[in-house]
């Protein structure tokens, strides 16, 4: 009886690589990146190791712990100088102060224009044909 004995190799890293069209188009499923994340949240593995084991960047795996990850959400803190910061709640200020005098001055042209039609209906004259007349270009003074 002959026996052959094949040799076995382990496959190395080299030979699974990737182009890199082939990793821009790699996806990793949902439920890959919630077991990922998991074994970080409990310390069983570090961002580094699943960055070498996948080939996959760091910044995707903190993406993933942002979207999957159980811990405290982090609130991002914007830095900006303190003028920065007041120039625009002032302007915030002036922007409502404006606005808040264009609602007056709109209600006030609604209220005069309700008093046109009323003088109108009452005295039986037109006086938004008489006001819209053109005026003249001086203002008033005769000329020597």
């Amino acid at each position: 009886m002959l026996t052959t004995t094949k040799k076995l190799t382990m496959a190395t890293r080299t030979q699974f690589e990737l182009t890199p069209l082939e990793k821009q188009n790699r996806r990793f499923s949902e439920q890959f990146k919630r077991e990922k994340v998991k074994l970080i949240d409990q310390g069983k593995v570090k961002v580094s190791e699943i960055c070498r084991m996948y080939d996959v960047s760091r910044t995707s795996i903190y993406q993933w712990i942002d979207k999957y990850g159980s811990g405290p959400k982090i609130e991002k803190l914007i830095v900006e100088k303190y003028s920065e910061t007041k120039a625009l709640l002032e302007m915030q200020k002036r922007l409502a102060e404006l606005e808040r005098l264009l609602g007056q001055k709109q209600i006030e042209v609604e209220f005069y224009k309700k008093m046109i039609d009323i003088a109108e209906d009452h005295y039986d004259i037109n006086i938004k044909k008489n006001y819209s007349t053109q005026q003249s270009d001086t203002s008033g003074r005769k000329e020597k």
